[in-house]
Order: C-alpha cells, then sequence, then structure tokens
C-alpha cells in the first residue's frame, strides 16, 4: 500500500529470464558494423546527375563517416499510470502523449473492445516520445485486473532508461569531389541505422521513407551530381519516437561535413555555407529519383524553400555577431541550418574551452523560420528548451550494451546537461511571416549538435565525429 513496500517485494522477487534471440547484443561490434555498411553501396533514395561518373575523373575528394550513439528519452518525470479494471472496462489516469495509443495497446493487453477503454490524460511533465509508448499503462490495466483492486504503476529511473524506446543508432558516409574552387561536384552520403519501422514489421531492415526524409534525401546543397543511399541494419533494441527523430543524426553529419568542406577551402563557415545553399529556389525531389514525404503535407502549400533556408543563416549571423568575433582564446563560434518538420532554422552556438578542454557554451543564437506564428512567447520557450535538448545530446548523452543489456541505469552514467553545461543565454530571432504555420517543438534540436562540433573545431582544432563530444 506503499511505494516502499512496493519497491522492497520487487527486490525480492526471484526471476528467471529468457533474455532471447538479443543476449548477445553488443553495441561496440555492432557500431562497427554499421560504420562497414555505410562503406559500401545501398539503396538509392535520391539520384541527380552520375556521381560515379564525377568521381571518376579523379582530382581532389574529402570523405568522412560519422556515428551518433542510441539515446534515452530519460524524462525527468519516468511513465506512470493509475488503472481500475472493473466488470470489462477499465479507467485509465496516465502522463500520455497519445491517449489513442492508451485505448488501442489497453484493450489488446486485456483482450476487450476499446470502447471499454477510458484513458484521463493528465500533466505530461517530460515526454520527447517516450510517453507515446504506453507499454505503462498496459502493465497498470493488467495488475488491477489480476488483484481487482485500482494499482499505480510509476517505473524507476533505472527501468525508464534501461527499457526505453531508444533513440536509434545511425552511421552516415558522405564523399565530396571538389573542384578547384572549394565547390563539390559531386556528392555522395549513405546513412544505415535500425528503423522505428522495425516496432511495426520485425523484418523491417532499411529505413522507412519517411525516416530518409527527415534531412537525408532532402539534403539542401547545390550539387550538380547528387547520391543519397540508405543501407541495411537489424534492430536489437526497442526504438522509438525522440525529438525531431532521425533528424537527429543526419544533421550532424551533414553539417559537420559542409563545415569541414568549408575548412578544407579556407572559407569563412558562414560564406561558404550560403555559397553552397546556393540562389533560392524551390527544390524538386520528385524529379530526382525521391518519393518525398514532407512530413505529411502537401509539397506545393511547404515546398523545400532555399530562399527561407538562406534568409535563416543570415538572421543567425547577424544576430550572433558572427562577422566580429573571430576564434581565439578557446572560444569560437559554430552554425548549422537545417529543415525539419517544415520549418527552417539556422544555430549559432559560442563555445569556451579551457585549459583543460573543459567546454561551455555562453551563448546561443537560433534564427526560426516557422511560417505563420500565433504565440511568439510559447515559439521562444520551445527553442529554448530545445537548446539544452540538444546540448545533452550533443556533449553527453550515450546509451551502450553488452551481452544484451543496457549498461546506463540512472543520470551518473547517462547524464542530462545540468545548469552549469547548459547554454547560459539563448536568444530565438523568429522571421516575420505569412506562410502557412509549421512544426515549433522539434525543429530546434537539428542544429545543435552539428552547431556546437563546429564550434569545437574552430575554437580547439579538434574535428568531432562521433557523439557524444564528452567522450574525446
Amino acid at each position: 500500500d506503499n511505494t516502499w513496500a512496493a519497491v522492497k517485494g520487487r527486490q525480492a522477487l526471484k526471476v528467471n529470464w529468457d533474455a532471447g534471440e538479443n543476449a548477445a547484443y553488443d553495441s561496440a561490434s555492432y557500431k562497427k558494423s554499421l560504420l562497414e555498411t555505410v562503406g559500401k553501396p545501398g539503396k538509392v533514395a535520391r539520384k541527380l546527375g552520375d556521381v560515379d561518373a564525377e568521381f571518376a575523373k579523379g582530382g581532389k575528394t574529402h570523405e568522412a563517416s560519422y556515428y551518433v550513439p542510441m539515446l534515452a528519452h530519460a524524462p525527468m518525470e519516468p511513465p506512470a499510470a493509475v488503472a481500475e479494471f472493473r466488470d470489462g472496462r477499465v479507467v485509465i489516469h496516465a502522463a500520455t502523449q497519445n491517449p489513442q495509443a492508451v485505448q488501442d495497446t489497453v484493450a489488446g493487453a486485456l483482450g476487450i473492445d476499446k470502447k471499454n477503454v477510458e484513458c484521463h490524460v493528465t500533466l505530461l511533465g517530460g515526454g520527447f516520445g517516450r510517453k507515446s509508448k504506453p507499454d505503462y499503462c498496459a502493465e497498470a490495466a493488467l495488475l488491477s485486473k489480476a488483484v481487482g483492486k485500482p494499482v499505480k504503476v510509476t517505473w524507476t529511473r533505472e527501468d525508464d532508461i534501461r527499457f526505453d524506446y531508444y533513440h536509434s543508432c545511425a552511421a552516415m558516409y558522405l564523399k565530396a569531389r571538389i573542384d578547384d574552387k572549394g565547390r563539390p561536384t559531386a556528392w555522395l552520403q549513405r546513412s544505415a541505422f535500425p528503423s522505428i519501422g522495425s516496432m511495426f514489421n520485425p523484418r523491417a531492415d532499411y529505413g522507412a521513407g519517411f525516416e530518409l526524409d527527415m534531412g537525408w534525401t532532402d539534403m539542401p546543397f547545390d550539387v550538380p551530381n547528387i547520391q543519397v543511399e540508405n543501407g541495411q541494419a537489424k534492430h536489437h533494441t526497442r526504438i522509438g519516437w525522440l525529438r525531431s527523430v532521425s533528424n537527429i543524426y543526419h544533421a550532424f553529419a551533414l553539417h559537420s561535413f559542409i563545415d569541414e568542406l568549408a575548412k578544407m577551402s579556407g572559407r569563412d563557415s558562414v560564406e561558404y555555407l550560403l555559397e553552397m545553399l546556393g540562389p533560392g529556389r524551390k527544390i524538386d525531389l520528385a524529379a530526382q529519383n525521391s518519393k518525398y514525404s514532407n512530413y505529411g503535407k502537401p509539397i506545393e502549400m511547404y515546398p523545400v524553400d532555399i530562399a527561407r533556408m538562406r534568409r535563416v543563416v543570415e538572421l543567425a549571423a547577424e544576430k550572433s555577431g558572427w562577422a566580429k568575433k573571430k576564434p581565439g582564446n578557446g572560444r569560437a563560434l559554430g552554425i548549422a541550418v537545417h529543415r525539419s518538420f517544415l520549418t527552417y532554422v539556422a544555430t549559432v552556438v559560442e563555445v569556451e574551452a579551457d585549459s583543460s578542454g573543459r567546454i561551455r557554451i555562453p551563448r546561443v543564437d537560433v534564427a526560426v523560420d516557422a511560417g505563420t506564428i500565433i504565440n511568439p512567447d510559447r515559439v521562444k520557450s520551445q527553442f529554448e528548451g530545445a537548446a539544452v535538448f540538444g546540448t545533452s545530446i550533443a556533449m553527453m548523452g550515450e546509451i551502450t550494451a553488452a551481452n544484451g543489456a543496457i549498461q546506463q541505469s540512472n543520470f551518473h552514467d547517462y547524464p542530462v546537461a545540468r545548469f552549469n553545461e547548459a547554454p547560459r543565454e539563448t536568444h530565438v530571432h523568429i522571421v516575420a511571416s505569412n506562410e502557412p504555420p509549421a512544426g515549433v517543438g522539434e525543429p530546434g534540436v537539428p542544429p545543435i549538435p552539428p552547431a556546437i562540433c563546429n564550434a569545437v573545431h574552430a575554437a580547439t582544432g579538434k574535428r568531432i565525429r562521433e557523439l557524444p563530444v564528452s567522450r574525446k
């Protein structure tokens, strides 16, 4: 009848577990296999021109591989639900992002019609996608039916981190042929990651179209020969939505690589980025062998608009004082720009590195074009939160597995950004627009990790190609 008694009772249980087919899963060896996969040709998702013929001409090329580990949602409030089963009906009170999924999942677990499942949504606390998966609600309902009384289920922090629907790990490979002016004439990119689709189809071993369309097939740069590919990857863990989904790893690789090309060419990163984006135009992905899903919205209403992307780059550079702040004394700026959930975001991050290599983030400037804005204050708060969330991903987040078990369990070994590690200042600059409204909850996350890593390189000379930065 109290939490302490429940915890002690659970600790006293003697359980023999069947570890299943993933008992030997090891994330270190799996990482190696993903990196090997992207080193070989994959399924073509977008094609413009002929990259093979262009690379065959020889000349200067640059290539790089990137890796992002599994990530846990780690909301400050672990999953919790209260259920009461009575007379073939169940009433659920839960912090959930998806009450419809609660109905479906609980009905399936109990073998009843979903019209007999009533879900009351409480305040959510943190969610970030984890609480769209109502496994904890089904647990409460099954236990209530078993004991004939209302039951409250609260996951421990350790359960939440060890048994999450993880954000997928991913490996990316990029290669460009560079002309004598430092511009790519051929661009090849490959990614491999276990797909969210594996939760619906266990045999799914390639990325779903919508996952590739999150920052990969819609690569925005103005290059005459482009090829985008996806490699095979088997899943070994539960995989779920995490704030901005596949955009996280795709943006990290893409916008790190473009910064590498800028530095190789001896160019200013903002100047080079704008040149690579090219003139304002709408990209016709359908003409490039891509069945672009565009976040489920009509491409005519929400085109891939490079003019809007250029505008946020220029605004972020202006507001951050990019032209005046030159690298020195361990301080530098980094920039990244990304379109996700139909919104254009450019982020400039300032970092300072002390003599021990410890990184601090004095300031973040975010330029946002999300179309028509109804409540600017809510938009700003979303992007301020995204700066902290993205910092955690970039600087410290990493889930690993050995012998089929997750190795992290709490904030001591899966840290999130604390006050002294989060950006000290985050300035959000909203572009006035009459375009149709677009997303604001997720688009702030993807540019943060590459902007941080590009700033770290500018400050220290160290190029980060694997997250988290704290592992380097």
